[in-house]
């Protein structure tokens, strides 16, 4: 059993940038591909970014790509968001994830072996 907790969330200016953190317990972490989901209030949790195993490969949503970077330490197992430029249509709950599964597979956000509670993000001025 993964227990991930996430940090680093807040109230932020727009054009301002934020830097999340994940700190995960209980599992090898470095097994695991490691991601980063948002759910806005009445929308649908949507993919933000993942990184595999080793750090080799990252995706990004098309909505922040070029505006984010998503990076992980094993020697830590902590997997970190850092997302700049920041609008209000990035507000929502930041949730962190583990999954056994190939990085490029979580994408989907459907076979998730474990999530955080989420950390709030609120982009206003």
């Amino acid at each position: 059993q993964v227990q991930l907790v996430e940090s680093g969330g807040g109230l932020v200016q727009p054009g301002g940038s934020l830097r999340l953190s994940c700190a995960a317990s209980g599992g090898t972490f470095r097994l695991y591909s490691m991601g980063w989901f948002r759910q806005a209030p009445g929308k649908e949790r949507e993919f933000v970014a993942a990184i595999s195993s080793s750090s080799a490969l990252t995706y990004y949503a098309d909505s922040v790509k070029g505006r984010c970077t998503i990076s992980r330490d094993n020697a830590k197992n902590t997997v970190s968001l850092h997302l700049n430029s920041l609008n209000p249509e990035d507000t929502a709950v930041y949730l962190c994830a583990a999954d056994s599964r190939a990085a490029v597979l979580m994408r989907r956000g459907t076979t998730i072996d474990y999530w955080g509670q989420g950390t709030q993000v609120t982009v206003s001025s």
